[in-house]
């Protein structure tokens, strides 16, 4: 079996004051940078539909409305070398129109031509999805991408 998608053509991240976060089809990935050492009982983190509280030894580092809804019981989080926190939230609007702009909806968010790169590459990642038989984890877009690209699922095949 293959690598997925992200895998094998790399991720387009957003940086942040406290790490970095980037996204797919299906998820938002969010990369906290922490205090070698840090201790999964130092970590409390909330993750709900829209909101999300992330706090190290007391210390709030991320906290706020979420840009989109979110799947509650299927966000993770991982603490991973004692030196950063790794959450994953399942989008609930998995349509490649659907690329956040911002991490909170007032905050954190991509500078043009990240967020253009993140369209193209959820772009591209529907069309990978349509067309199992190909790889498009190289290619090139232009033209008509934003909001998900076109849609040919009316065509006959």
């Amino acid at each position: 079996m293959s690598a997925p998608f992200e895998e094998r053509s790399g991720v387009v991240p957003c940086g942040t004051p406290w790490g970095r976060w980037y996204q797919t089809l299906e998820e938002v990935f969010i990369e906290v940078r922490v205090p070698p050492g840090t201790r999964a009982k130092d970590v409390r983190c909330s993750l709900q539909s829209r909101h999300i509280a992330l706090s190290v030894r007391g210390q709030e580092l991320l906290q706020g409305k979420l840009f989109d809804s979110t799947i509650t019981d299927e966000g993770t989080w991982t603490l991973e070398d004692r030196k950063l926190i790794r959450i994953v939230l399942m989008k609930t609007n998995r349509d490649a129109g659907n690329c956040w702009t911002s991490l909170l909806e007032n905050e954190y968010a991509a500078d043009p031509w990240v967020q253009d790169q993140m369209q193209r590459k959820l772009t591209l990642e529907r069309f990978q999805r349509e067309n199992p038989g190909f790889d498009f984890s190289g290619a090139e877009i232009s033209g008509n991408y934003s909001k998900g690209g076109p849609d040919f699922s009316s065509l006959e095949k």
